[in-house]
């Protein structure tokens, strides 16, 4: 499929299907789209093609697996020439799941599972303040998510 494809409504409805639960079997969502399942499949491969699907993944219950704590860290860099270089690092910090280079007050914008504040204190000392290039970090704690969901796509 070429870069410049056109997406049209059978691929959103499509990719609306199996966001909303992944396991569906294209048989279930080529009936639901009013195509056949091959129809399906020749688009999902598609959409892996162009890098419309990155990959596939589970959302996990961390909560259900002892990590009690969700934190944001908001990271002030000395510099922001240093940005690939802290990223490198970050990246080998198993507790961080997300991690976004932004605008405003940080330069970068993580989120982090922790057991609880004691190994919380221990990814953020031991861990992320020891990175060279980090100037200094603030930490949000999530009292609870009230909402995780991807973007509607199709009309």
């Amino acid at each position: 499929m070429a870069q410049n494809y056109q997406f049209d409504n059978t691929d959103l409805k499509i990719l609306e299907l199996l966001t909303d639960d992944a396991k569906r079997p294209y048989t279930e969502v080529a009936k639901k789209v009013n195509v056949s399942p091959g129809t399906v499949h020749v688009r999902m491969n598609k959409m892996e093609e162009t890098g419309v699907l990155d990959k596939t993944t589970l959302r996990i219950n961390y909560n259900k697996l002892g990590f009690d704590i969700t934190a944001f860290i908001g990271i002030y860099l000395e510099k922001s020439a240093l940005y690939e270089k802290v990223l490198a690092k970050l990246k080998d910090i198993p507790e961080i799941v997300n991690i976004h280079y932004t605008t405003g007050n940080y330069s970068m914008f993580l989120k982090i599972h922790c057991r609880d504040t004691n190994h919380l204190k221990e990814v953020l000392h031991d861990k992320m303040q020891q990175v060279e290039g980090i100037e200094r970090t603030e930490t949000m704690i999530s009292l609870e998510e009230s909402l995780n969901r991807t973007l509607k796509l199709s009309n």
